[in-house]
């Protein structure tokens, strides 16, 4: 395919539940590429994207999709085969960091700590039995966002699985008290760790992309030693992994017990210059035009 040698295709949208997150991010990643002097065209994902993207021959494309089919490796595999280079990771890193449970094989023996699996039993009616080991979570396996995570306290009524879309697969947590923290990985080298405060149960969608729905401390103000485990064990997961562009590793930190528990890892973190990467990396000193350009000039296929 003959390419438009100026072009970066910015990807966005799709028909899961994180579409409008991913069209917020790709925007401000095209003003920002703009701004850095790149051209750029945003494209809405559809079911005939690939026609899209042979029409359109772009040079490169910029992945700001999120979920399904953008984060989990589908995109990743289609852009190989047009060979069109894309930013962030490639189909293997995206495929496992998209399942969780997937992820925390992928990484045992490494000496990241992960939240507990725990056994989820489904009656034949589909009502979910709630453990009496404590508290529990019960989320999809393979979305982000926090799309479809619910915190299960003992007296609770007993979910279904009708609460969630059809054909999600669940998985059970212990649930981890204490601080959320996130650490964002540029290149392979850790930015900084960011304490996400807010009022919710836990860091959830409203809490993330409401107004006023949580704020962020950076560096975040916590134990030394506690604070380089998590810039440690963020750079480890996206090098084992072998992540590419940029990622973004989510936390629990027990002041009580002083656990440093992952919980998981994202190939395609939010970008919006309020989002916590760009916030990161600005505070090294990588504003929002460099910090994309970076990634474009980064990006590959497989």
């Amino acid at each position: 395919m003959t390419k438009n040698s100026d072009l970066t295709a910015f990807l966005m949208g799709g028909w899961n539940d994180e579409a409008e997150v991913s069209r917020n991010t790709a925007r401000a990643c095209f003003d920002a590429a703009v701004e850095a002097g790149w051209q750029g065209e945003l494209v809405e994902m559809g079911r005939d994207i690939a026609q899209t993207l042979i029409n359109l021959r772009p040079a490169r494309v910029f992945n700001a999709l999120h979920g399904v089919m953008g984060e989990d490796g589908n995109i990743q595999g289609l852009l190989n085969l047009l060979e069109i280079p894309y930013t962030h990771s490639g189909v293997l890193a995206s495929a496992i960091a998209m399942d969780k449970c997937a992820t925390k094989t992928a990484l045992a023996g490494t000496g990241i700590v992960f939240a507990e699996n725990l056994p989820l039993e489904i009656a034949d009616d589909g009502t979910i039995r709630i453990p009496d080991s404590g508290d529990i979570v019960i989320k999809p396996r393979n979305t982000g966002s926090s799309v479809g995570v619910r915190i299960l306290r003992q007296g609770d009524t007993s979910p279904h699985t009708q609460d969630w879309a059809a054909g999600t697969q669940l998985m059970a947590e212990a649930y981890i008290p204490g601080r959320e923290l996130t650490v964002g990985v540029l290149h392979g080298a850790p930015l900084t760790v960011t304490e996400i405060k807010q009022h919710n149960q836990f860091y959830d969608y409203e809490a993330k992309y409401s107004a006023g729905g949580s704020s962020h401390q950076f560096p975040a103000d916590i134990d030394p030693a506690i604070f380089d485990k998590a810039l440690d064990w963020a750079a480890t997961a996206h090098q084992s992994l072998e992540c590419r562009g940029v990622s973004r590793a989510d936390f629990r930190f027990d002041d009580a017990t002083g656990a440093l528990i992952m919980l998981e890892i994202n190939t395609q973190p939010g970008m919006t210059e309020t989002s916590l990467v760009p916030e990161q990396a600005a505070y090294k000193g990588i504003p929002m035009p460099a910090l994309v350009a970076s990634l474009l000039e980064a990006a590959r296929c497989d």
